[in-house]
């Protein structure tokens, strides 16, 4: 075969292998994948990971981006900015935030529980001695029964729905002392009250670890059966929130964190409840 010959077929079968490579690099690249942005809750970010992690799973043509920036921030990201498919929040809405014309999704039910370091023999608090505490005119646990001790207050940051709850159900229109620690998350309030024998905070009952102890208010413990009933009196929902018309994919996902699998699995696990409550939870 002349050597010209041979260099065409040569360079056919180079240029061949080069559109085979660049079509299956196009296939690759062109591949239907969605991500479902889900952002919001410190709260809730727990539930909404391992159902994100589940459900990638079973759909690997869908990512489900978490990101627990706080409930304030995640309402702005479905319903202001939409940059969220789904916003997660700790507490319902209120003022401007009613008008964005948000679906509000239940997606499990929460306590949230007054914890202190477990070195502390108080064990309840009255709501009045709480709301004093917090509003810094109860300043030694002396003054509720405990020792003689400086009490140090953690109060969370002001995006926070567990504050805005928080607010609603002990303080009302009492201003919280402006010299308590004010910490952006749930761990950093623990990790402070592990660490601090005097201290005060609150934080979601499923973030109740043996490190800090949840105290009974009115008498009443943090359980299962009270804060389903609602006798417990800081008792709230955790929700998702979506634009009127939310994407297939997203709307998927939230059928999956509502189904037997994530309610019974994922939101038990963290140390919540699920929306509908048997009734051999105490």
């Amino acid at each position: 075969m002349p050597r010209a010959q041979l260099k065409r077929r040569v360079l056919l079968a180079s240029l061949l292998c080069m559109l085979l490579l660049a079509s299956l690099i196009l296939s690759a690249c062109s591949k239907d994948t969605t991500d479902v942005v889900v952002s919001g809750s410190t709260t809730v970010e727990p539930i909404a990971e391992v159902a994100g992690e589940d459900y990638g799973k079973a759909h690997p043509n869908v990512s489900i981006l978490v990101s627990g920036l706080g409930s304030s921030a995640g309402i702005e990201a479905v319903g202001v900015t939409k940059t969220a498919d789904i916003g997660t929040s700790s507490r319902e809405l209120k003022g401007s935030e009613l008008k964005l014309g948000l679906k509000v999704i239940p997606i499990a039910h929460d306590g949230i529980a007054v914890v202190v370091n477990p070195a502390n023999t108080v064990r309840n608090l009255s709501m009045s001695d709480l709301r004093a505490i917090f509003a810094g005119k109860i300043t030694n646990w002396k003054e509720v029964g405990g020792p003689d001790e400086p009490i140090t207050l953690v109060n969370r940051d002001e995006s926070s729905g567990t504050r805005d709850a928080f607010t609603s159900f002990v303080m009302g229109d009492t201003p919280f002392e402006i010299n308590a620690v004010v910490l952006p998350g749930t761990g950093q309030v623990r990790e402070v009250i592990r660490r601090t024998k005097g201290a005060i905070g609150y934080i979601s009952e499923g973030f109740v670890k043996g490190d800090v102890r949840a105290l009974s208010i009115n008498g009443i413990t943090p359980s299962a059966a009270n804060i389903s009933s609602e006798k417990y009196p800081l008792s709230r929902s955790l929700y998702f929130l979506t634009r009127a018309d939310p994407s297939p994919e997203a709307q998927d996902y939230i059928n999956y964190v509502l189904s037997d699998a994530i309610q019974e699995g994922a939101v038990r696990d963290a140390g919540y409840l699920p929306i509908k409550i048997k009734s051999g939870d105490k």
